[in-house]
């Protein structure tokens, strides 16, 4: 099945062209299905989609210790954590500066570090590694409780270190191994995630040195380093660049389908990073055919890199790619790019220097708001039960005794699941 999507500024006749580069085969067109949707319409159907895969029904029931159901009791319902992650990208500034740590723990439930793990910056020179920067920032997020993904494990991009460039192929994998076990074994069991092979497909160093299946063997190797962590693929233009063939969503399938029948990794579960570089004209209708079609592998997608180009509607396209990816049930987080420092800022950024939120960030601040169910009150009923529908999350529920006895306060999941109800019973 293909699968894509436009956006049409204007009217205008308009003709679809079909293309392959596949000589041998005739390319022939069997069935094409085309609907258009107004913006309402295709905002409508997001919000649709939001209620239906990201919230679950709340049932609390409430009795004595008789098991008598008690009517009257006043409930309170605080969330505590958002099961969809929603987290942001740090360089080591974070560590210098009280005031950007408390903007970011206040928001984000995951981190990911811009440099700071990878190989050229640990080990610049042969045999010389230094962990004391990503020790420091893994025991602050540690600290605060958040999450932090592991970027990146190996990268075969053309800024990697020139020694390992210089290396031949039987030193390149005995250093690329002793490189995994040195990283991953000291921080096994602390990430959630690990891009272990970044961007192969673009970048493939290693398979052109080691043969094609170098990248599912590293996958094999570090889930024995690692077995709590989600490894993950990480690419670029799968999701934003339509026109890049060397990353289109069936390429990325494929190399995932590559790794996947490697001995030992039949079973792994590999999460599907796309980066999410966007430029200034993001193509939304295609940003949804692509979470479809990579949906279909039924492994977790992650945007692990987003962020877009400066451009006049920059915080605008931003909401717009976070309320696509939010609304689709394949799509498990999104990492925002924004690497604040002091003295610059990327491509983007949530804050300006004086660490005030810039309009991109005040899009972020919205969303939070928007996708948390916080101070939410009710009163139960004759058969003692509240419902109410709520965001998948972590939830502090509070029971109010009517008859003037001990308040009952517990602690539920309420996450994603096949059956559309949570009961939780509490007794007074």
């Amino acid at each position: 099945m293909i699968k894509g999507g436009l956006t049409v500024d204007h009217n205008a006749p308009s003709v679809l062209h079909f293309q392959s580069n596949y000589t041998k085969s005739e390319l022939r067109v069997d069935s094409v299905s085309l609907k258009e949707f107004t913006k309402y319409e295709w905002q409508e159907n997001r919000l649709k989609n939001i209620e239906k895969v990201r919230k679950r029904t709340l049932r609390v029931n409430v009795s004595n210790k008789d098991g008598k159901k008690i009517g009257g009791a006043k409930i309170k319902i605080q969330q505590r954590k958002l099961q969809f992650v929603i987290g942001c990208a740090t360089p080591s500034s974070i560590l210098m500066s009280e005031s950007y740590q408390k903007w970011f723990v206040s928001r984000f439930t995951t981190a990911v570090f811009d440099n700071e793990m990878k190989w050229y910056y640990v080990e610049g020179l042969q045999g010389h590694e230094n962990y004391s920067t990503p020790d420091a920032m893994l025991k602050f997020f540690e600290d605060h409780g958040i999450d932090v993904r592991g970027h990146t494990v190996l990268w075969g991009a053309d800024n990697i270190q020139r020694w390992v460039k210089e290396l031949p192929p039987r030193q390149l994998l005995s250093e690329s191994v002793r490189r995994m076990g040195s990283l991953m074994s000291r921080y096994a069991g602390k990430l959630v995630a690990w891009d272990v092979v970044n961007e192969n497909l673009h970048h493939p160093l290693f398979e052109e040195r080691l043969g094609k299946n170098a990248s599912a063997m590293f996958y094999k190797i570090a889930s024995s380093l690692d077995s709590k962590a989600t490894m993950f693929l990480n690419e670029f233009n799968t999701l934003e660049h339509p026109g890049d063939m060397v990353s289109i969503p069936s390429k990325y399938v494929e190399k995932l389908q590559e790794i996947k029948a490697f001995p030992g990794n039949e079973e792994l579960v590999i999460g599907i990073g796309l980066q999410g570089h966007f430029d200034s004209h993001p193509n939304i209708p295609y940003v949804r055919a692509v979470f479809d079609l990579l949906g279909e592998t039924k492994m977790p997608i992650w945007l692990t890199e987003l962020n877009v180009m400066p451009c006049s509607n920059q915080a605008y396209y931003l909401e717009e790619i976070m309320r696509e990816a939010f609304a689709h049930p394949a799509v498990k987080g999104m990492m925002i790019w924004i690497g604040w420092k002091p003295d610059r800022c990327n491509e983007m950024c949530l804050l300006n220097y004086e660490l005030q939120n810039s309009p991109s960030g005040d899009v972020v601040d919205k969303l939070f708001a928007e996708w948390k169910t916080t101070n939410l009150t009710g009163v139960t009923d004759k058969e003692g039960s509240f419902e109410v529908k709520v965001f998948h999350g972590d939830y502090e529920i509070t029971v109010y005794n009517p008859n003037g006895g001990a308040n009952v306060t517990k602690e539920v999941q309420v996450y994603d699941d096949k059956s559309e109800t949570l009961h939780v019973s509490i007794s007074l």
